[in-house]
Formats: structure tokens, C-alpha cells, sequence
């Protein structure tokens, strides 16, 4: 089982995601509000002077952003959410689009079995 994490600082983007999450059969996922190190910097007056250079270029991070993470348990369905949330966002390594990555899960408390109808 792996962890998805998307990282997307696009947030318009996040309806086209969670659809196609459903589409390709993905029916649960978690978003939260986040924010980049370099908007906090960029926000927070009292870092001094060691960021004081940093600031101006600082500032053009985006503000806020979301993280989504869903639990995946094959690894089909999540190299299809991979693939499907790069289509949506396309060029993932240029700056300010996001970030995305799977983390192995060893156990999980708290879900239903995936192949168990709610």
C-alpha cells in the first residue's frame, strides 16, 4: 500500500484531480490547507536579518496551497493517479506548479478493506 501525496499549489486544479481520482477509481482522499517554507519566511516579519535578502525573492511564493494524500493499494491505480495528476498539471518541474510523491504504508487502522462496498 502506498501514500500519495500531492502537494498543489495550483488549487483551481483541485476539482479536475478529485475527479479523476473517481474516474479511475480512487473514492477517498484527504486535503488540507498548507503552506511553503518560503511564503512563511516571506510573511513572518521576526526571522531578522538572515532572511532579510531572501525576502524579495521570498515574496512571489504563493501564499497557501493544499495538500491532498490518499492511500492507494496497488500499483497500477496509483501509477494512473500519478499519470492523470501530471496530465492535469502538466510540467511538474517547473517552479510553482507542485509537488508529488508516494510513500510506502506499513499499517493502516481506521478504513474499511479497499475491495468492501460502503
Amino acid at each position: 500500500m502506498q501514500a500519495l501525496f500531492i502537494v498543489l499549489n495550483h488549487v483551481d486544479h483541485m476539482d479536475d484531480i478529485l475527479e479523476k481520482f473517481l474516474e479511475i477509481g480512487i473514492t477517498g482522499a484527504t486535503i488540507l490547507d498548507s503552506q511553503g517554507m518560503g511564503s512563511a519566511i516571506a510573511q513572518n516579519h521576526s526571522y531578522g536579518p538572515l532572511f532579510g535578502s531572501m525576502k524579495k525573492f521570498l515574496n512571489n511564493s504563493r501564499p497557501f496551497n493544499k495538500t491532498i494524500f490518499t492511500l492507494i493499494d496497488n500499483d497500477e491505480l496509483l501509477d494512473k493517479a500519478m499519470a492523470a495528476t501530471k496530465e492535469i498539471l502538466g510540467d511538474m518541474t517547473q517552479p510553482g506548479v507542485g509537488l508529488m510523491f508516494s510513500v510506502a504504508v506499513g499499517k493502516v487502522e481506521g478504513l474499511r478493506p479497499f475491495n468492501t462496498s460502503y
